[in-house]
């Protein structure tokens, strides 16, 4: 008889990354207001994640910020049991999030047993504080509407 897993959490510990720099700051600084930000450009429409300086649809440079729903469907995942590096806590589970705005993100699943993840599972951002400093936008399955 196998013992269900208990639902993924978010990591705790100081994670390593890369310092937000001018062109990331305002996604960073949404995270920690609690908004998930994505740029679009305004002459083609096109959503662009990760920030870009130009849009990879019309090389247009006029990009502007928005705020998205932070709501998706899980496009791909992996459950990792053996860390890179012992800052990760296992199991955690990266992946690939499809946004409502048009854009994917890579991201981790939380709130769920691993072996209850499914392909096109409705999933909605939730940010956690990770170490010092840094809050990451983590997805979890989506409250259902009854």
């Amino acid at each position: 008889m196998t013992t269900p897993s208990v639902p993924l959490v978010p990591q705790h510990a100081e994670l390593p990354h890369a310092r937000p720099g001018p062109l990331t700051r305002p996604f960073w600084d949404g995270c920690a207001a609690g908004e998930l930000r994505f740029q679009r450009c305004r002459a083609c429409r096109n959503a662009q994640f990760p920030a870009a300086e130009v849009c990879r649809d019309c090389l247009g440079r006029d990009l502007a910020w928005e705020r998205g729903a932070g709501t998706g469907t899980l496009y791909s995942w992996t459950v990792v049991h053996r860390p890179v590096t012992p800052a990760f806590e296992v199991p955690y589970a990266p992946a690939i999030v499809d946004l409502d705005e048009g854009y994917q993100m890579m991201t981790n699943l939380i709130g769920i047993a691993p072996e209850a993840i499914t392909p096109d599972l409705p999933v909605e951002v939730e940010f956690h504080k990770t170490g010092d400093a840094l809050y990451l936008p983590y997805f979890r399955p989506r409250a259902t509407v009854s």
